[in-house]
């Protein structure tokens, strides 16, 4: 506690020390109301900054809790195979890759560290749709990078707009909002055998916009037994009848398979990195992927000036995953879902007010076959037939209220969840069985303006978390779920401080963006595994206090040079926790063992994450840009379980990308390539958290480079 506490008084000495230096600063950029810079041109510019996940559109400057946005712009010259080779500047993010783009982690705050296998306690969107399922769980393999136009971030408690989003928001948005028609065919190559290769065409008209990317990516992987390929489509259909009224038509379509190498013991991974698991080679572990999505939203502007919107989403998926671990299962998924917000802009005594109540509706009917795995090939017989139904109601509200004008506002918002899982198996034993859960999740959050481009935020809401239905199972063969396993809930507290600036006029420091956040976070009935008789299982075992700050910063120090900084530190333990083992001494007897981890640290967390960047785009002619990118992660080493028995090395990645835009009328050719990880560092890129057998270990990517062409047209 002595340590928080002296870390709390350098963050507030931060943000007076922020505070004091932005008046100073912003009265030498001069305000938004001085001749030099007119309200308009300063507005323009925040306006290009606008977040929609929040479920509101707002400016960033106006939502008071910590958010970020990326642009393709920011990593069109990049390589774009995984969310870690795009998100690594957002403050407060940690991504750990571990095969291509395909179960890489996303942790914010604490919140998906635990999961092994997709993303979870992070509510992923496409196109502002949910790609995580009712049960919280996601897998990304249908962003596509070269499809997308920008990603929006909401760092911590967002439980109070999404159902499960403890740790926050990621939402991926399809390029839309081009000016022109125009066709772009895309070209990677790289080391480890990388092929990607699409094309990307967009129409405008009058009433539309079309927008359809197809993708193919070959990967043959740095370790043995890690092939992979995809085919991704994705499309937007957009109609505007009216300047107040649209209609879009979203949908997608991937196949692929990802042969998977497993993770290694230390022993393993000390001899050789890079080598595969035995066992992942002998069962030939991998999964087989054919999904798909279509989505209709309507979204209309109504009444008195426009005051009030209302936006409707419907939309259905359909799953096909063969899964081989060890046995052999075939998952049929689908499901059906609609979202529904209304929005009202007014005034209560001459101050603005938007109010804003949605709802959500899902469904997800599934039935998984099993079958014994014979060296990666499905047995005749089948072994069991379970059928199962996730759903998940949800009602939500926000009210923002201006206290004092222009200056001072305050942000009110809701939900209830009920969620429920139903499960039947329909082979000898017959046996069904059903869990419920549901919840009300509020939050308040105060934002003060001190000038119109810097503010000062906080918040401070509870969150709600069921848990996953594969973490429901039971270690009591009378039930199929955990009939003791309790949602994890949590009161989440933040701080902070936020500015853009922006002068037009200067040479030096044009553009700066800055960020600093406070964060203290209590978990309670945390969802913990334990073993009996070597397989695992979960239960309600800790109270975790996770205390950290997020530092972020843009600066233009002179015409396009700029420099990026992310920082976060992290101290998260287990305030208390008491773990269970069942196991079986030699001579048969049962042996249980209970553990005290009582202020041990949270694994797979680093305590320090920096990264830092330069960037200079020179332009040679008026039709010709040159870039230049270098990069910098930091990583402090991660423990590998909650006994704390191991913790991984702190690692160091350095990154180079060169690039060069050229226009020839209305032709376009973009080249780029890079090196990453150039020290060629060998390190642990993954950790495979409270391994039963000990394999912790998944070695993260060697040196590798690529290469870049894109080849356009604009009409």
């Amino acid at each position: 506690m002595k340590e928080n506490r002296s870390t709390f008084q350098v963050f507030i000495l931060i943000i007076v020390l922020f505070s004091g230096s932005i008046n100073l600063l912003s009265q030498e950029i001069k305000p938004a109301d001085t001749a030099t810079v007119s309200s308009d041109t300063l507005l323009n510019v925040l306006d290009e900054v606008v977040i929609t996940a929040t479920r509101v559109k707002k400016r960033i400057i106006d939502i008071p809790y910590s958010v970020y946005r990326i642009d393709f712009q920011n990593f069109e010259f990049d390589r774009k195979v995984g969310s870690n080779d795009v998100l690594s500047p957002v403050p407060g993010l940690f991504l750990q890759s571990r095969y291509g783009n395909h179960d890489v982690r996303f942790s914010i705050r604490g919140f998906g560290s635990r999961s092994n296998s997709g993303v979870r306690g992070i509510r992923i969107l496409l196109d502002d749709i949910p790609e995580s399922e009712p049960d919280g769980q996601t897998r990304l393999e249908a962003i596509d990078f070269n499809s997308i136009g920008r990603i929006e971030v909401v760092k911590g408690n967002a439980s109070s707009l999404y159902t499960n989003a403890p740790g926050g928001v990621a939402n991926f948005i399809n390029d839309i909002d081009f000016n022109k028609s125009s066709v772009v065919q895309f070209n990677q190559f790289g080391s480890f055998g990388l092929i990607r290769n699409g094309i990307k065409a967009a129409v405008k008209t009058e009433k539309y916009r079309f927008l359809t990317t197809y993708s193919y990516q070959n990967y043959d992987g740095y370790r043995p037994h890690n092939t992979e390929y995809w085919h991704i489509l994705n499309m937007v259909l957009e109609a505007t009848p009216s300047s107040n009224t649209s209609l879009k038509i979203l949908g997608y379509f991937v196949n692929g398979e990802i042969k998977l190498p497993g993770s290694l013991t230390k022993e393993e991974f000390e001899a050789d990195p890079y080598m595969a698991s035995q066992r992942s080679v002998d069962r030939d572990e991998k999964r087989i992927t054919t999904k798909g999505r279509i989505g209709i939203r309507y979204n209309a502007k109504f009444g008195r000036s426009l005051k009030n919107e209302i936006e409707i989403t419907s939309y259905g998926t359909i799953k096909y995953f063969d899964r081989t671990a060890k046995d052999y299962r075939v998952i049929n998924r689908y499901g059906l879902g609609v979202t529904a917000r209304y929005l009202n802009k007014t005034k209560i005594w001459d101050h603005n007010n938007e109010f804003s109540v949605g709802i959500d509706l899902t469904t997800q009917p599934a039935r998984t076959e099993y079958y014994e795995n014979i060296g990666g090939a499905k047995g005749d017989q089948i072994l069991q037939l379970v059928s199962e139904n996730i759903g998940n109601t949800g009602f939500y509200l926000s009210e923002n209220f201006e206290i004092i004008k222009k200056k001072f506002f305050m942000l009110l918002t809701g939900r209830y969840d009920y969620v429920t899982y139903k499960q039947t198996e329909e082979t000898l034993p017959s046996r069904s069985d059903n869990r419920k859960f549901n919840a009300f999740t509020p939050k308040l959050a105060l934002n003060y303006k001190i000038t119109p481009m810097i503010s000062l935020y906080g918040s401070f809401g509870l969150s709600f978390d069921s848990p996953a239905n594969n973490e429901l199972e039971s270690p009591d063969p009378a039930y199929l779920f955990n009939q003791d396993l309790q949602p994890q809930e949590s009161m989440n507290f933040e701080l902070g401080i936020k500015g853009n600036l922006y002068h037009s006029d200067d040479e030096f420091f044009r553009k700066i963006f800055f960020e600093a956040t406070l964060f203290d976070v209590i978990v309670d009935n945390e969802i913990i595994p334990y073993e009996v008789l070597g397989d695992v299982y979960y239960r309600n075992a800790a109270k975790t206090n996770r205390f950290g700050i997020e530092l972020g910063g843009q600066l233009e120090f002179y015409r396009n040079l700029n420099f990026a900084v992310a920082y976060t530190f992290s101290d998260f333990r287990y305030d208390s926790y008491t773990a269970l083992s069942i196991n079986q001494d030699s001579t048969g007897n049962f042996i249980q063992t209970d553990k005290d981890f009582s202020g041990n640290i949270v694994p797979s967390v680093p305590k320090n994450n920096l990264y830092l960047s330069l960037s200079y785009s020179y332009p040679v002619i008026r039709k010709i840009n040159l870039f230049a990118k270098t990069s910098y992660q930091g990583i402090s080493g991660l423990w590998v379980d909650d006994e704390n028995t191991d913790k991984t090395d702190a690692y160091h990645l350095l990154n180079v990308v060169l690039g060069v835009d050229m226009k020839f009328g209305n032709f376009n050719i973009m080249a780029s390539g890079g090196v990453n990880n150039i020290l060629d560092e060998i390190y642990v890129g993954f950790t495979n958290t409270n391994s039963a057998d000990k394999r912790f270990y998944e070695a993260g990517a060697p040196r590798d480079c690529f290469f870049s062409l894109n080849l356009g047209y604009i009409f």
